[in-house]
């Protein structure tokens, strides 16, 4: 008895340990992009007005700190997306993209225009708290676009890869204490 009992609690300290709490969602340590494996970098949160609107985990398969570097990649990674607010509709998810993309790109979305629109019709279904959405970089197939674990879509193309992870990880990132959090620099 004693014995599975040692075992019951050394299964519930590794699950616990594979995974990183943020603002009360846990991120798993690691994913997966086409038998890749991918380690969390680092992790952070969106936060508007003093309100938390989603917890953030990048992916890769080799840690690092170079945001520029990242977003350049041709490299299977990965951003996870965990939704903590019921304030947040599909209208001001697509208007927050929108201005993303437009911030990533310094204001030259032409060439990707019709990829944006492709990923940005995800958010069409609605969004609820605890909604979660993985954002999968597979260099041969492009972003692989997940909602609660359902593929809604992909996104072909590097250009969007990278413009749609320099939303988070750009000279003009979303929100700056994020991005570090994404680096793993907090």
């Amino acid at each position: 008895m004693k014995t599975l009992f040692s075992i019951f609690l050394m299964t519930m300290i590794s699950v616990v340990s594979q995974a990183k709490e943020i603002a009360g969602v846990n991120l798993p340590d690691s994913m997966n992009a086409q038998n890749q494996a991918l380690a969390l970098n680092g992790a952070g949160i969106r936060s508007k007005f003093f309100m938390d609107i989603y917890a953030a985990g990048l992916y890769l398969a080799e840690s690092s700190q170079e945001a520029k570097s990242i977003i350049a990649q041709d490299k299977p990674m990965a951003l996870r997306l965990h939704i903590t607010s019921g304030l947040l509709s599909s209208e001001k998810m697509e208007s927050a993209t929108r201005e993303g993309f437009e911030k990533s790109t310094g204001g030259n979305t032409a060439e990707i225009k019709d990829t944006i629109e492709t990923f940005i019709a995800t958010f069409k279904d609605g969004i609820v708290e605890n909604d979660v959405f993985d954002f999968v970089y597979v260099p041969s197939a492009g972003v692989n676009v997940f909602k609660n674990g359902e593929l809604k879509t992909t996104v072909e193309g590097l250009k969007f890869k990278q413009a749609l992870f320099g939303i988070w990880l750009s000279e003009d990132a979303v929100q700056s204490d994020l991005k570090e959090g994404l680096l793993g620099s907090l």
